[in-house]
Parts: structure tokens; C-alpha cells; sequence
């Protein structure tokens, strides 16, 4: 865990060069540090519902905890063969992942663990993020993986299983037993529902496992029949389920999408609101009520416009919804939404969102750290139409109301 990593040297903390990949992590942050100071951000108890590990910076060292003995090896064998320049073994992405950074002009999109240490009874990968919640004045930062959120296309189920389970472990027994802060969602490997089952009861009680993510970029309906024993022990349990939303460059709809902006746009977004209607519409609020659903990185502006459209359709064709008792809308009102990226260009479609979604109980704060569209908690305390209360709500009582272990 203390060995030396080839990575380049990073530069001290505190000089005057250029941002980098190779900066630190408090020079990364230093306008935030700021915003902590002016905005008086460590009055408030934060809660980051999504901040991003670089798990392919510490891959080697994942996949050492894989299950099965025959794609272990496949894996730790391209480990031995340096000379082979493979990528990541196993690993399954599109070519998404390396636009964020607009050909290296953002550096810390996709930061790689690796800077100096100034504790070395840690993973290297706990002090980045250390520093990072220092910068933003955070008291809990709930982790997921980066590249890993595409999972759920990878063409060999078996695979998805693997993966989810090595990063659990990974996680659980490396990263987050560095810091009590560090909190994280397990991967669910849905493709798969017993495996799901047995993720569950090998997670479910873990103090650093506060919930489980289904990663949204797949394409397994939520409202099969398969899954209803997943959906049942997490509510008996208490755990919340997410959605973690990202892009998806193999779907042949999205594949006329040409720019990783407009990609940005509209992917992130789509798969989110299919889980969604589907959740909604097969009755699944009605069935698992005391389940609470946590929708990630799809922004805000897009439930206003799906509550509207289902109401209407709904209205029309009540005959296809049979298990619904209420309009759609009212459903979608009761679940949780964290707030990045908030689309802010018009602060009064802003004010008319948070009034629909009911924010002051149901919004989470949630930065999207280390990402290039990433956000500081004064996103919240600096908008003019939310109370006191509900800023204090939306930055961590809300979370702290449905996540137990916080």
C-alpha cells in the first residue's frame, strides 16, 4: 500500500505553476477554500452524495480482488506484462470518459490518485480525498467509481458481477477504512439479481455502506419481475436505492450525438428519466413505499417537464398504470434528487423547479468532484429564494433524514 507509484512527482502545495494533472489537490480547490471561508460553509453540516474515486488509478490493485479464479488471472497477467501497454484489463468504457477534460485543458477531470502523502498509514487514494473535503468544508463524501458507472453494458454479465464485487471489497477494506468521512453506495451488479441479493446481505450492514446504486447506462427494465426481492430487502433494511446517471456513446439513438458536450446534455438525462417512467408507472412507489429513491447527475430541470408529461398521458390512459392511486407527479414529488448539475441560466425556471420538487426536503447537495463541471456547496447557500433552513436541508439534513449511517 506504501509502495512508491509510477506516476510523475507532484508539485508542492502552494507554488505558482500552471494547473495540471500533476497539481495538488488543495491547489485544485483553492477558489473553494476560499468560498468555505466567506460563505461560512463549516456552520453548516455537508453532505457530498457524489464525489468520483479514479478507480483506474488504482485498478492493479482491484482486480487482485476478484472472485473468480479464471478472470483473476486474466486481469493480474497483463499486470505482470507491463511491457504490453493494455489499458485496464476487464475494464469496459467508451471513449466519453477521455473528452471530459477537452483534450487536456481541464486537468483534474479525471484525476489520477498519486500525489504526495502526508500520512502514509493510508491508501494513497484517501488523501486526495481528505483534501478535497478540507477544500469544500464537507463532513461526509459518499464515493462512487468513475468508468466503472458503465458496467452495466458490458456485453459478459459475468464480468459485471466480478467487477462490482472486487470494488466493494476494494473500497470497504482498503479506501474507507482511511477516513470516517468516506461513506459510499455499493454497485449493485443488476444484471444480475441474485447476485444483487448476495451484494446486499454481504453489504447491508457495513457502516461505510450507506445504500446501493443501480447504474442507470443499461438496459435491464427496473420493473422486471426479477428484481422485486432486491427492491424488498433494501426497504425492510432501511437502505436507500440510487440511480447514478452517465453517458452512453454505444446507443445507436445517441450515436448521432457528436460532441461530448451535447452528449453531456442529453444522456445523462435520458437513461435516468426511462428508469424513472418505468419506476413510476409499474406501480413500484406504490409497491415498495417506505423504499427511498435517490436520482444522480441528471440536473434538475428535466423532472418538471417528465411530472407534466406523465400527468398528461396519464390522465388520458389510466388503464395502462393500474397499480397507480395518484398522479404520476405525486410520486416523482416524494422521491430525492441531488442537484448536480443544476442548471442555473434562468433563476426563475429554477425557483418554479424547486417549487415542484418540493428541494427544501428532497434535493441532496452533491459536487461531482473531481469532474470538470463539478460543484462547491456555495451553489446552494448563494441562491436567493431558498430559506435558511432548506439551504441547511438540501447541504445535509436531507441526507442525514434517509441515510442512517451518516
Amino acid at each position: 500500500m506504501d509502495e512508491a507509484r509510477d506516476v510523475p512527482e507532484f508539485r508542492s502545495f502552494g507554488g505558482n505553476e500552471p494547473l495540471s494533472t500533476e497539481s495538488d489537490t488543495r491547489e485544485m480547490l483553492r477558489n473553494a477554500a476560499k468560498y468555505r471561508d466567506q460563505k461560512k460553509l463549516n456552520d453548516y453540516f455537508i453532505v457530498d452524495l457524489d464525489t468520483h474515486h479514479i478507480e483506474t488509478g488504482s485498478w492493479n490493485e482491484i482486480v487482485e480482488f476478484i472472485e473468480d479464479p479464471i478472470l483473476r488471472e486474466e486481469a493480474l497477467s497483463a499486470k505482470r506484462k507491463p511491457e504490453s501497454r493494455l489499458g485496464p484489463v476487464l475494464f469496459h468504457a467508451n471513449g466519453g470518459m477521455f473528452s471530459q477534460s477537452v483534450s487536456g485543458r481541464i486537468p483534474h477531470s479525471n484525476l489520477a490518485s498519486g500525489e504526495p502523502r502526508d500520512d502514509l498509514s493510508v491508501h494513497g487514494d484517501v488523501v486526495p480525498l481528505r483534501r478535497a473535503m478540507d477544500s469544500f468544508g464537507i463532513d461526509r463524501m459518499v464515493m462512487f467509481p468513475n468508468a466503472l458507472l458503465q458496467v452495466g453494458t458490458h456485453p459478459n454479465v459475468k464480468v459485471e458481477v466480478n467487477l462490482a464485487f472486487a470494488y466493494a471489497k476494494f473500497m470497504t477494506e482498503v479506501v474507507l477504512p482511511g477516513d470516517p468521512r468516506l461513506k459510499t453506495m455499493a454497485l449493485l451488479p443488476f444484471s444480475d439479481p441474485d447476485a444483487c441479493v448476495r451484494m446486499i446481505d454481504m453489504y447491508g450492514d457495513h457502516p461505510s455502506v450507506i445504500g446501493f446504486t443501480i447504474t442507470s447506462v443499461r438496459h435491464n427494465p427496473v420493473h422486471d419481475n426479477k428484481y422485486m426481492r432486491v427492491y424488498r430487502m433494501l426497504e425492510e433494511r432501511g437502505l436507500p436505492l440510487s440511480f447514478h446517471a452517465g453517458y452512453n456513446w454505444q446507443d445507436g439513438y445517441l450515436r448521432q450525438l457528436d460532441k461530448f458536450l451535447t452528449m453531456h446534455a442529453i444522456s445523462f438525462v435520458l437513461c435516468n428519466m426511462v428508469h424513472m417512467t418505468n419506476w413510476v408507472m409499474h406501480g413500484l412507489s406504490e409497491r415498495f413505499p417506505k423504499l427511498n429513491v435517490v436520482w444522480i447527475e441528471s440536473g434538475l430541470a428535466y423532472v418538471p417537464f417528465l411530472m407534466q408529461r406523465l400527468d398528461n398521458e396519464y390522465l388520458m390512459r389510466q388503464s395502462e398504470a393500474p397499480l397507480l392511486k395518484r398522479l404520476p407527479s405525486e410520486y416523482i414529488k416524494e422521491m430525492f434528487h441531488c442537484c448536480q448539475p443544476m442548471e442555473r441560466t434562468n433563476l426563475k425556471l429554477l425557483e418554479a423547479t424547486f417549487e415542484a420538487i418540493n428541494a427544501e426536503s428532497q434535493l441532496l447537495f452533491s459536487s461531482d468532484w473531481p469532474h470538470w463541471d463539478f460543484d462547491s456547496p456555495s451553489i446552494i447557500t448563494d441562491l436567493p429564494f431558498v430559506s435558511e433552513q432548506g439551504k441547511r436541508n438540501i447541504l445535509g439534513e436531507n441526507a442525514r433524514r434517509i441515510y442512517k449511517k451518516l
